[in-house]
């Protein structure tokens, strides 16, 4: 087997040559500086939602794989995915802007994007009131301000008013899980942890390190969570039936067993708060 040591060698020699026979893009005009971006290209699909919620949904010529929402960001055409860009497609949009998601998209798609002499703004959401903040920024590169500003003014306050409707409640101790077989969370510096203690929620795992890290059935039964949330598709109830094993969890004994839609809390976009509403009825459910 290949040593992770070795692994590292060959990504950075690939990269190398990756970078070695990489042409610099033909009639390219990258945005100037108070002039704003026409053609804009999306690398993830909460990246896409926002541009739409900012109304720049015009200047989007090229968006990634599952861009499904709005309906509109269905026919645009794809220049691969998060994780693996065409770059010959890209180079036929010509876009003047390029947006990407800075924990989501590979280090090394970002780094030759900008050795190509495009122009990228990475994003990354560090809380739900970055959402607001970030629809804002595409309001001004994309110059569509007015509907970005009133975009972020209504998801800054459907995020306050979730707020002080959970804020005197007694907190109860929530498992998300994003998977089983093996297990995966969230720590206290992904969004949705913020969403979480938003609706007074307190994540068993928040001191845990990384963002998304995998967790032991072990660690999850020490912990005795009151609440358990999977991020599932609305309808799957089989991951309900693997708890049923584990009655000696309060979250299974008082079937404190909740789902979301992970369209709307896993995509730090506009939606999310859509999301984060469906968690403190969760919650407040629980302590009904």
């Amino acid at each position: 087997m290949i040593k992770k040591a070795d692994q590292f060698v060959v990504a950075i020699a690939l990269l190398i040559l990756l970078l070695a026979g990489c042409e610099q893009t033909d009639n390219y005009q990258p945005v100037i500086a108070g002039q704003a971006a026409v053609k804009i290209v999306s690398l993830s699909p909460h990246i896409t939602e926002l541009v739409f919620a900012a109304g720049a949904g015009e200047h989007l010529v090229g968006v990634v794989e599952y861009s499904d929402f709005p309906p509109a960001a269905v026919d645009l055409p794809h220049i691969g995915s998060a994780f693996r860009v065409d770059y010959e497609a890209l180079r036929q949009l010509q876009p003047d802007l390029i947006l990407a998601w800075q924990s989501g998209n590979p280090v090394e798609i970002i780094e030759r994007l900008n050795v190509l002499g495009y122009h990228v703004v990475a994003l990354e959401p560090q809380g739900l009131e970055s959402v607001a903040d970030q629809l804002q920024l595409v309001g001004q590169l994309a110059g569509t301000s007015v509907q970005a500003d009133q975009a972020a003014a209504k998801l800054r306050k459907n995020i306050m008013e979730l707020r002080s409707y959970s804020a005197a409640e007694e907190p109860l101790s929530v498992f998300w899980q994003i998977a089983a077989d093996p297990y995966f969370t969230v720590t206290g510096r992904h969004i949705i942890n913020d969403v979480l203690e938003l609706c007074g929620g307190r994540n068993i795992f928040a001191n845990a390190p990384g963002l998304a890290p995998a967790v032991t059935l072990e660690a999850i039964l020490a912990e005795r969570p009151d609440v358990i949330i999977a991020s599932v598709r609305p309808g799957d109830d089989v991951w309900k039936n693997k708890w049923q094993s584990w009655s000696q969890l309060p979250a299974v004994q008082n079937k404190h067993l909740y789902a979301v839609d992970p369209d709307l809390i896993s995509r730090p976009g506009p939606r999310i708060v859509h999301g984060a509403a469906q968690i403190c009825a969760a919650l407040a459910d629980a302590r009904s």
